[in-house]
C-alpha cells in the first residue's frame, strides 16, 4: 500500500496549516485542470509527503475538493435584506457566481459535475435561495423545486463557458476545429453561414476557446433574464391556480 492510499499513517507537520494546503490545491487546479490534480502533487508542490496532507484531510481527495470548492465560492453568496426584490438577488448571485469562476474556470467541471463538492458549499447559500424564494412567494413543494431551478441555472451556463479546452495539442486542434466550422458548406447550413461572424468562437458547439478567454457575456445576461422571467411566470401560474 502506497503512502497515499494510507490516510491513517498521517502526521501533523508543523509547517504545514489547513489554508495553505487548501491554496496549493487550487493553485494546481488553476494550473494544471482536475486531471492533474492529486494530493501527491499537493504534497510535491509543498515539499513534504503525501501522509502530512492526510493529517488535515483525513478522508482523503474529496475532502480536500471539498475544501477547494469552498475556497473558490468564498463570499459569492449576496447578503439579503427584508426588502430586497428577489430577482435582482437571483441575478446578482448568478453574476458574482459567473465572476468567482471566471477566476478559476478549471473549478467550473467541479462544482457543475462532482457531489463531492457539495460537502464544501456554504449553507449560507441554501438558506439566503430559500429565503429569496420564499419571499417571492413559493411554498412547499413549488418552493424546493425553485430552489433546484436556480442552483442548477447557477451551475449551467457557467460550467458550459468555462468548459476546459483539451491538454493535448490545444492549438492544432482549435486550428483544426475553427477550419472545419468555415468549411461547412453554406447551402447545406445557411444560418450558420449568414451569422458565422457572430458565431464563431461566440457561441457554444461555435467555439474553440473556453469563456476565461473568449467570455459570452450577451448569452450570460440573456440566460439570467430569461430564467428570472420564467421563475415569475411560474409564479404567477401558482398564484392563479
Amino acid at each position: 500500500m502506497s503512502k497515499e492510499d494510507a490516510p491513517r499513517r498521517g502526521r501533523r507537520n508543523d509547517q504545514l496549516d489547513h489554508d495553505q494546503i487548501v491554496a496549493t490545491a487550487l493553485m494546481i487546479i488553476d494550473r494544471d485542470g482536475l486531471d492533474g490534480f492529486s494530493m501527491r502533487e499537493v504534497a510535491r508542490a509543498l515539499k513534504v509527503y503525501p501522509t502530512a496532507i492526510y493529517w488535515y484531510f483525513k478522508s482523503g481527495k474529496n475532502a480536500l475538493l471539498a475544501a477547494v470548492a469552498s475556497r473558490a465560492l468564498n463570499g459569492v453568496t449576496p447578503a439579503l435584506h427584508l426588502n430586497d426584490d428577489w430577482r435582482e438577488w437571483i441575478r446578482l448571485l448568478f453574476r458574482q457566481y459567473r465572476k468567482a469562476l471566471s477566476e478559476h474556470p478549471n473549478v467550473a467541471p467541479l462544482l457543475g459535475a462532482q457531489l463531492v463538492s457539495n460537502a464544501g458549499v456554504n449553507p449560507i447559500l441554501v438558506e439566503r435561495v430559500l429565503t429569496a424564494l420564499d419571499g417571492a412567494g413559493f411554498r412547499g413543494a413549488a418552493l424546493i423545486d425553485a430552489y433546484n431551478a436556480v442552483l442548477a441555472a447557477m451551475l449551467g451556463y457557467v460550467t458550459l463557458e468555462f468548459a476546459p479546452v483539451p491538454r493535448d495539442e490545444p492549438d492544432s486542434w482549435a486550428r483544426g476545429f475553427e477550419q472545419q466550422l468555415r468549411e461547412l458548406p453554406s447551402d447545406h447550413y445557411p444560418l450558420i453561414h449568414k451569422n458565422f461572424a457572430g458565431l464563431a468562437n461566440r457561441a457554444f458547439i461555435m467555439r474553440w476557446e473556453s469563456g476565461s478567454t473568449a467570455p459570452l457575456d450577451g448569452g450570460f445576461e440573456t440566460y439570467v433574464e430569461a430564467f428570472v422571467l420564467g421563475l415569475e411566470a411560474k409564479l404567477a401560474k401558482q398564484t392563479m391556480g
